[in-house]
C-alpha cells in the first residue's frame, strides 16, 4: 500500500512498536518524563527556545487554540488565505464572532507581503495576522520572513499566528528568528506520529496578547497548558500513547538530523512536480513557491479527478483531491517518505491517466 495522502502519513516501523506498548497513568513520573522529551525533541523543528506546548486534539483543534487565545469577541484580525486551510481558519474565527478581515490570493499563489502590508494599513484596528505556511491544499509555501518583515514595517507591535501543520520538521520554520508568536502544528504530518495531537509554540509577544483576549475558552486555554506542562503534565487526561508513537517519530527526525530532512523533502518536491509535469499536470504553485510537503496539480483537460482517483485506489496507491475537488489531485511527500515511494505512485499515475485518456473501464 502506497499512502502519498496529506495526512495522516506513513508511520515509521519504530512508531508502530512504540504504540503497542502498556501505556503509563498521565500522573506517573513516566508520563512526565515522556511529556518532558517530547517537548524537547520537537523544539527544533519549531525553531522554538521558548515555550511548547502538547494537546490532545488535531491541528485544527490547534487552529482553534490560536483564535481563541489570541482574539476577544468582535475584535478584527487579518486571515491572508492562500487556500483551504487558511479559509478554515477564517471561518474559525467567525464562529467565534471574531471579526474577520480577508485577505485571499488564488490558488496555488503565496501572500504578497506587499499586499499584507497594504491591508495592514488601510485598516489601524488589526492587530493580529494569521498565516499559513505550507498551504496543503494548494501546495503552496509562503515566504514568512518577508512577509513577516513587510508587516511589521507596518505594524511593529503586530502579533502573528502561523499555521505550521504541514511544515514544521520539513521545512525551515524559525518561531524565535521570524518573530513569530504562535506557531501550531500536528502529530501526524512531517513529524512521522499518529494523528491525535496538536502542538503549539507560543513567544512572549504572544503571551501578552493571550492574557489580553477575553474570547471564550476553556479546553484549549493555553495559559492552563502552560502552567501544568511547567510540572510535566497537562490540564486533562492527554492522548499518551500518541504521545509514545510521537517520540519514537521525533526520535528517527533527529537521528536524520534537520538539515538533511529538508534537503530530503526538497527532492522528494522536485521529483513529485517534475514527474507530474511530465504526465501532463500542471502544479498549482510555481516552482519557487512550491511546497517540498506536498503537491497539488491541476488535471489534464477533460479527465476525472475522482475516476482516476478510485483506479488508483483500486492499485492501493492512495492520492488525493486538492483545492477544486474533480479538477486537482495531490501527491502527499512528508515525513515516512523516499523516493522510492514518490517514483511507484508517479508510475501507477502514469499507467492510470494514461487508461482514462484511452477510454479504459
Amino acid at each position: 500500500m502506497n499512502i502519498r495522502i496529506p495526512g495522516p502519513t506513513p508511520i515509521p516501523p519504530a512508531v508502530k512498536e512504540a504504540l503497542a506498548v502498556e501505556i503509563p497513568g498521565h500522573r506517573s513520573r513516566p508520563f512526565a518524563q515522556l511529556l518532558a522529551e517530547v517537548t524537547a525533541l520537537v523544539k527544533p523543528a519549531f525553531g522554538a527556545a521558548g515555550d511548547v506546548l502538547v494537546l490532545t486534539g488535531s491541528g485544527t483543534g490547534g487552529l482553534e487554540a490560536g483564535v481563541a487565545n489570541l482574539l476577544s469577541p468582535g475584535q478584527p484580525a487579518l486571515f491572508a488565505s492562500i487556500g483551504t486551510f487558511g479559509e478554515r481558519w477564517a471561518k474559525i474565527a467567525a464562529a467565534f464572532g471574531a471579526e474577520v478581515v480577508r485577505l485571499d490570493f488564488p490558488p496555488g499563489q503565496v501572500a504578497e507581503p506587499a499586499a499584507v502590508a497594504d491591508a495592514l494599513r488601510a485598516d489601524p484596528r488589526l492587530a493580529v495576522l494569521f498565516l499559513t505556511h505550507s498551504e496543503t491544499s494548494t501546495g503552496a509555501l509562503n515566504d514568512l520572513p518577508a512577509i513577516v518583515a513587510a508587516a511589521r514595517a507596518v505594524r511593529p507591535d503586530l502579533v502573528v499566528a502561523v499555521d505550521g501543520v504541514s511544515s514544521a520538521g520539513a521545512v525551515p520554520l524559525e518561531t524565535d528568528a521570524w518573530g513569530l508568536d504562535l506557531v501550531i502544528t500536528a502529530s501526524q504530518k512531517a513529524l512521522m506520529g499518529p494523528p491525535g495531537l496538536a502542538l503549539v509554540a507560543v513567544g512572549p509577544r504572544g503571551w501578552e496578547a493571550i492574557e489580553a483576549a477575553r474570547m471564550p475558552r476553556y479546553y484549549w486555554d493555553l495559559r492552563r497548558a502552560r502552567q501544568d506542562a511547567a510540572k510535566n503534565q497537562t490540564p486533562f487526561t492527554p492522548a499518551v500513547q500518541d504521545l509514545l508513537g510521537l517520540r519514537a517519530g521525533l526520535r528517527l527526525l533527529q537521528a536524520e538530523g534537520l538539515p538533511a530532512s529538508f534537503a530530503r523533502h526538497r527532492r522528494l518536491g522536485q521529483l513529485a512536480r517534475q514527474g507530474l509535469r511530465e504526465l501532463g499536470f500542471t502544479p498549482l504553485a510555481a516552482e519557487d513557491q512550491a511546497s517540498p510537503t506536498v503537491t497539488a496539480a491541476w488535471l489534464p483537460e477533460g479527465m476525472s479527478g475522482s475516476a482516476l482517483l478510485q483506479r488508483l485506489a483500486a492499485r492501493d496507491v492512495y492520492l488525493s483531491a486538492g483545492h477544486a475537488k474533480d479538477r486537482t489531485l495531490r501527491v502527499a511527500h512528508m515525513g515516512y517518505c523516499a523516493e522510492s515511494d514518490v517514483a511507484c505512485a508517479l508510475s501507477v499515475l502514469a499507467e492510470e491517466a494514461a487508461a482514462l485518456r484511452g477510454g479504459g473501464a
